[in-house]
């Protein structure tokens, strides 16, 4: 169960707000994590605790195919993103980076920033306002991606494994 609080945000939110291209000369996760929603948040990288949430509106992660997106939100700490709809790439990329996304138009509209709700990956329950919200659960496959952490280290596992 993950439990934090709510990072809000709308619809369309593309890879240039979520880290822009100002900051992509650096690769590691830290730095990123520092500028995450740097132009329209900029509170965000100073108050994000390790747990949060985060919901958004409809197409969010469009834009470039940048990986460095999902990467910046993750080492911020948030542990789930919750939106009406992703845009395919990212999807993609969250989840190979094991950043866990579910897709819920009642929550993203009943959720406001700063409640606080619980999120099960496994069920696709969320839980916020005393109310109990439904997602598609995450399915097996990529489920394992998340629990390994990510693509890369899932393959690795299933290597060793063998």
């Amino acid at each position: 169960m993950i439990q934090g609080r709510i990072w809000k945000f709308g619809d369309d939110i593309d890879t240039d707000v979520i880290i822009p291209a100002r900051y992509l000369n650096v690769s590691a996760a830290s730095e990123l994590a520092k500028n995450c929603f740097a132009d329209i948040r900029p509170d965000f990288a100073g108050e994000v605790s390790v747990g949060d949430i985060l919901v958004a509106g409809k197409n969010f992660g469009c834009g470039s195919s940048r990986e460095h997106a999902p990467l910046a939100i993750k080492a911020a700490g948030i542990k789930v993103i919750i939106a009406e709809s992703f845009a395919r790439i990212f999807y993609r990329n969250a989840f190979n980076i094991g950043l866990p996304l579910l897709e819920s138009a009642e929550a993203c509209e009943a959720l406001s920033d700063g409640d606080h709700a619980s999120v099960g990956l496994a069920s696709g329950e969320i839980e916020g306002k005393g109310q109990v919200f439904t997602a598609t659960p995450i399915p097996d496959f990529m489920a394992k991606l998340i629990e390994a952490g990510g693509l890369v280290d899932y393959v690795r596992n299933e290597k060793i494994m063998r």
